[in-house]
């Protein structure tokens, strides 16, 4: 089955994303919580000329799938349905808790990650960019150190 293709809104998602978004079934009920492409390079250090090319693609999927376990939820999850004032849990694929809450101004903050951007769609998959990675402290340990100082 193809995978529909993006809006020009849409594609605010990133490579990252899209590759996130590509490794689910569009036609099942899912909501994805994709960091952005600058919480990509930010948090993960990963940077789009460094990590579509040879080798390094193979850690790039490898380090992205292990992202949409702990980011993605089986089940539509639009910011208009979820409760202003009430944080909800819920847990991912992977069996992480996603603890998610509605600002004011209809934002969602997702165990304490800002979204920018909420309510993209494609196909059944529900789309909030978050400011930030999604992930449990065993997996954030693992992240290497900011190199950019040698």
């Amino acid at each position: 089955m193809k995978k529909g293709t993006f809006s020009e809104n849409e594609k605010r998602i990133g490579r990252f994303g899209e590759m996130m978004v590509d490794m689910l079934p569009e036609d099942l009920a899912f909501t994805l919580f994709v960091p952005s492409q600058k919480a990509f390079e930010r948090d993960l250090r990963l940077r789009l000329n460094d990590s579509l090319v040879g080798e390094k693609l193979d850690d790039t999927y490898a380090v992205v799938s292990r992202i949409l376990g702990f980011s993605a939820v089986p089940r539509t999850l639009s910011s208009v349905a979820l409760p202003y004032g009430r944080q909800v849990a819920y847990d991912s694929i992977s069996g992480f808790t996603l603890y998610i809450s509605k600002d004011r101004d209809g934002m969602l903050f997702v165990n304490r990650i800002r979204s920018e951007r909420v309510d993209l769609k494609k196909g059944e998959i529900v789309i909030h960019i978050m400011d930030g990675v999604i992930m449990d402290s065993e997996f954030e340990q693992s992240i290497p150190a900011d190199d950019s100082e040698e």
